[in-house]
């Protein structure tokens, strides 16, 4: 129930977030200055808490509808669904930690580069 719910969500999560971007990439046509005003909202804090979101709906819906051909496609799929479900959600938020490190670092004043690492 819940990961048909989530699977939902995030992808009309990321059918707002492709309309969004059409509309951002239109703005070319209304000249260099307009568009680089409207990009300049994608390094806001709250853009990129939103963008932090939109991460984490890319990669539960990904590896949801991997998980639904599973059981679409294996015999046995219907068995292991509930463990593959909470497989979903650990591969979910092992991907999304180093992502959402470099998206709100910025933010934070994290070092992003590697050779701050490397000091």
């Amino acid at each position: 129930m819940w990961s048909w719910l989530l699977h939902r969500i995030t992808g009309l999560g990321i059918l707002l977030f492709l309309l969004v971007h059409i509309v951002d990439i239109s703005l070319l046509g209304f000249g260099p200055t307009v568009y680089n005003e409207g990009i300049a909202l994608f390094v806001t804090p709250i853009v990129r808490l939103i963008s932090l979101a939109l991460i984490a709906a890319v990669f539960y819906h990904a590896f949801n509808g991997i998980r639904i051909m599973i059981i679409d496609f294996w015999p046995k799929g219907a068995h292991y669904q509930a463990g593959m479900f909470w497989a979903v959600m650990i591969l979910t938020i092992i991907c999304f930690i180093p992502m959402g490190y470099f998206v709100i670092a910025p933010v934070l004043h994290l070092p992003t580069s590697t050779a701050a690492f490397s000091k």
